[in-house]
């Protein structure tokens, strides 16, 4: 993911906190709010307790391929807070965890009748 794409300053963070919205699944926290910018900022937070650095780097890295290979509105800053049991879920869980809460978060593009 390219530098200009994540999302790192502690005051990103706290306006996001103040301002943005949640979305919750039972494997992830979604929070978005617009930035402003012609593309997306993204942060993925995963705690000690998902497990060891390793599980969580993995971890981590699955839910960035699976951020990359989704279409989604542009503009918003993002952060993905993974849940309890986010790093025994198999892949495919995952994506569809993280599509259940863009859609509600309505930052999946619109389709039309054709892309159907």
């Amino acid at each position: 993911m390219r530098r200009a794409w994540r999302l790192r300053a502690r005051s990103d963070f706290e306006r996001l906190k103040a301002q943005g919205k949640q979305w919750r699944s039972p494997l992830l926290t979604l929070s978005a709010l617009p930035n402003g910018l012609p593309h997306n900022r993204y942060a993925f937070i995963l705690s000690k307790r998902l497990g060891n650095a390793v599980t969580r780097n993995r971890t981590r890295r699955r839910l960035r391929e699976a951020v990359r290979r989704m279409a989604l509105k542009q503009g918003y800053d993002i952060v993905l807070i993974g849940r309890a049991n986010l790093a025994q879920q198999p892949y495919n869980m995952i994506v569809e965890a993280l599509e259940e809460l863009f859609r509600r978060a309505d930052l999946r593009p619109e389709q039309s009748e054709s892309d159907l």
